[in-house]
């Protein structure tokens, strides 16, 4: 019932696999000179056993004497020689084509990753788009490499080494016949059985990894609540049932070279035998035991190889196929087509709009209907999981409405080309995330051809004029990976620098200022209302003095608007707004 199960299985994921093909196009030379100089290779291999027939029979039984047995000798050495020149040239088309293979893969995969919306990154996953992008695609390189080498090869050696040995002796060479179709089914029927267990420890070796990224970018949280144990538990566990899934599929494949070694050398026992009977009627000579007994050793190191091929090539193919999934993922955000629609300054409408996030049954938004005018402040307070960040996510179009529209200088964000749109739009996410380079080079993101003046006011403008002045080389200081060597708030006023660095139209601070001092988030508020064509700025906020100078505030309760207006109509109108305010200032210190 499971090898049943396992054919269209592995024809499924075959077809599947297919796709990944057209990588290999570019290297259409390699892939077919690889394989034909294996071939070349096998066929002087395939002649080495005549050879020595010939020195036994001829050389030694037969009267030819020293000189006969010297001359084939060196036809050995020739042959080997040539078969070796064959077989590097070979492994070198085959590694050239391999390498470039899976260097396009990985190319394309990452390019594809860049172009999925949000909603496919968050159901895949970063964790097992990591593994994809290595441990999957190596596999891949591998089961190339040795597909070019050995797919042609081993089997040409097989049926070349059957029919040499007729040429031998028909009747002894009939033990051929026999054992050769048992070792196929031996083998393939190990790989029809492995190749679905291969594809379950990849997704195992995905919990191993997730656990890992986990813990080692939470090892300050995890230390701070003593977690350790809970987390080695959890770790041991996730990494103990990846180590049975593969001492499962290994014990497997394991059986596959003692159980061919047993029927060949049975078969060897056989062929023995039957070679002796004929040798004593007169019927064979002894080289042609010889012959026959190297060839058989031939099909024994041919399948051995190829039975090594095939575990790759099943490990190939389940990590082939998880990678062609992803390739496959096609993103829900559908790029519009406007490219230069005229512009109104930035301004923003939503028009009841309703969110619901992939996989949820629940809606995150719902009915959300506001307008904000070019130039004006827009403060969005609520209490946690409200839908703040969710709310201006839709502004860029990081996630579609699912019904309702969001406007951004009265055209509808889906009609957009995503460039032309978030080219509007200088956004600060929540985690202030900086890359491993110059503080120029991190301000650059905003604008790549930015100039040290725009660099410079624009850090003024963000408060961060001391933080450069303070770094050795200032602009050209050399930031860490994610910004490590720099404070919280120190990275937070870097990133939105970046934002500001690209003049835009709407500003977007999510959560941005939270490790900023309460004078120097006034100061960048102060400076950001005063720039030169001030954009529409989006503040989302816990604090209720970073919006309660804002032109217009809207509180957010569990997805809805729960009030909408200045900060003093909502503190009389309001009781969630009034009630975020006085649990941070007394009641005696309105403002």
């Amino acid at each position: 019932s499971a090898r049943k199960n396992c054919a269209p299985e592995l024809r499924k994921e075959i077809k599947k696999l297919k796709q990944l093909f057209k990588f290999l196009s570019p290297y259409r030379k390699e892939s077919i000179l690889g394989p034909l100089f294996k071939l070349l290779e096998a066929s002087f291999e395939l002649l080495v056993p005549l050879v020595m027939k010939a020195i036994i029979d001829t050389g030694i039984n037969g009267g030819g004497g020293r000189p006969y047995v010297i001359k084939m000798c060196l036809v050995l050495v020739a042959l080997g020689l040539i078969g070796m020149l064959c077989s590097f040239t070979a492994q070198f088309f085959a590694a050239k084509a391999a390498t470039g293979f899976a260097a396009d893969v990985r190319h394309a995969l990452f390019k594809h990753l860049e172009e999925l919306s949000f909603t496919e990154i968050d159901r895949i996953g970063t964790s097992t788009m990591i593994t994809r992008m290595t441990s999957d695609i190596n596999l891949l390189q591998n089961g190339v490499n040795l597909t070019l080498r050995l797919l042609l090869r081993s089997p040409f050696v097989v049926i070349g080494a059957m029919v040499m040995a007729f040429l031998v002796d028909f009747k002894a060479a009939l033990v051929f016949v026999v054992v050769i179709p048992v070792l196929a089914v031996i083998v393939f029927g190990i790989m029809l059985i492995t190749m679905p267990i291969y594809k379950r420890a990849q997704k195992a070796l995905d919990a191993v990894l997730k656990s890992t990224r986990e813990n080692l970018g939470g090892i300050r949280v995890i230390r701070a609540f003593c977690k350790e144990y809970s987390e080695t538990s959890e770790f041991t566990a996730r990494n103990e049932a990846l180590t049975d899934i593969q001492k499962y599929v290994g014990k497997i494949s394991a059986l596959m070279n003692p159980v061919t070694y047993v029927v060949i050398n049975f078969a060897v026992i056989v062929l023995i035998y039957v070679g002796a009977l004929r040798v004593e009627t007169g019927i064979l000579l002894q080289g042609g035991v010889v012959a026959l007994y190297n060839y058989m050793s031939q099909i024994l190191v041919e399948l051995i190889k190829l039975a090594n091929m095939i575990i790759s090539l099943t490990k190939a193919i389940a990590g082939g196929n998880r990678v062609a999934d992803v390739l496959n993922e096609k993103p829900t955000l559908v790029n519009g087509s406007l490219k230069n629609g005229a512009s109104k300054g930035g301004s923003v409408e939503f028009k009841n709009v309703t969110l619901v996030y992939g996989g949820s049954k629940e809606a995150s938004l719902e009915d959300i209907s506001f307008k904000a005018e070019p130039g004006e402040t827009i403060g969005i307070i609520g209490g946690t999981g409200s839908g703040k960040t969710s709310l201006v996510h839709m502004i860029p179009r990081f996630y579609d409405a699912a019904s309702g529209s969001v406007l951004v200088d009265g055209t509808d964000t889906r009609e957009y080309d995503v460039n032309v749109l978030r080219d509007k739009i200088g956004i600060v996410m929540q985690k202030a995330v900086l890359f491993k380079g110059t503080i120029r080079d991190n301000i650059k993101w905003g604008k790549p051809d930015a100039t040290d003046e725009e660099i410079n006011e624009a850090i003024a403008t963000a408060q961060a004029s001391e933080v450069v002045a303070g770094k050795e080389g200032g602009l050209d200081y050399e930031l860490e990976q994610g910004g490590k060597n720099l404070s919280g708030g120190q990275r937070q006023r870097m990133t939105i620098a970046r934002a500001l660095v690209k003049k835009p139209e709407i500003l977007i601070l999510d959560d941005s200022a939270s490790a900023l001092d309460f004078a120097t988030d006034a100061a960048l508020r102060t400076a950001i209302r005063e720039m030169k064509n001030a954009p529409t700025t989006f503040i989302v906020s816990q604090r209720a003095a970073s919006v309660m100078y804002a032109d217009k505030i809207i509180v957010l309760d569990d997805g809805r608007i729960a009030g909408m207006g200045t900060h003093d109509e909502l503190l009389d109108s309001c009781d969630i707004y009034s009630e975020i305010y006085y649990s941070q200032f007394p009641k005696e210190v309105r403002v």
